[in-house]
């Protein structure tokens, strides 16, 4: 990474599919701009624990079975072995798989993702390893103490006006802007950082994600 360029935290769940869309306009942020992402796992396990009777049903089936947890096991597992260098390849190679091609997680999934992004196959026995879960709690951990309590999957962090980070709940976009249009949303996002007091916009989603 070159002094000039800046840098976005980012912070996801592998199976959020409004934080895959958001990490897509960043990967293309990156061809646009002196940028690099470093990626940061997020938990919607550990999100939603404490209210999982407020959730509607599925997810609150997904939070009891505690499903969510294998795939953010695998990429700490990853991390932690190989570094923060391989996180975001292996966050690709799940969630193309979990939301592009539509794939239920399971071992065979997160195998492939595994071999794709270039790491060994014993990574994925993390997934059913409580080993990783403080790991994963204090990466949350940090996203959330840098945005606050009321908000999900992803979290963006930026400089802001004196160089402190400003973090952000989304952008949530869909579909992913690609090109100058990516590269104006990524300006955006810097203006709004860097004006002090600046808290929230935001309006009812219209549309599912569109994966491309």
């Amino acid at each position: 990474m070159t002094d000039d360029k800046v840098t976005a935290n980012f912070w996801f769940d592998p199976v959020c599919p409004w934080a895959w869309m958001t990490s897509r306009w960043m990967l293309e942020v990156e061809k646009q701009r002196d940028v690099q992402v470093r990626w940061n796992i997020m938990s919607l396990q550990v999100l939603n624990e404490p209210k999982v009777d407020e959730l509607p049903e599925r997810y609150a089936e997904a939070i009891r079975d505690g499903g969510w947890w294998e795939p953010v096991r695998i990429v700490a597992a990853a991390e932690r072995e190989f570094g923060n260098e391989v996180v975001g390849k292996l966050y690709t190679a799940l969630g193309t798989r979990f939301h592009n091609r539509g794939l239920d997680r399971g071992e065979e999934v997160y195998a492939d993702a595994v071999a794709e992004a270039g790491l060994p196959a014993t990574l994925v026995e993390a997934r059913k390893s409580t080993e990783f879960d403080d790991d994963i709690r204090a990466s949350h951990k940090r996203g959330i103490d840098l945005v606050g309590q009321e908000v999900g999957t992803p979290v963006i962090a930026v400089p802001g006006a004196d160089g402190e980070l400003v973090a952000f709940f989304g952008p949530v976009v869909t579909p992913a802007p690609k090109g100058e249009a990516a590269a104006k949303l990524w300006d955006g996002t810097l203006l709004v950082a860097s004006t002090p007091g600046f808290f929230e916009l935001k309006r009812t989603r219209t549309q599912d994600p569109i994966f491309d």
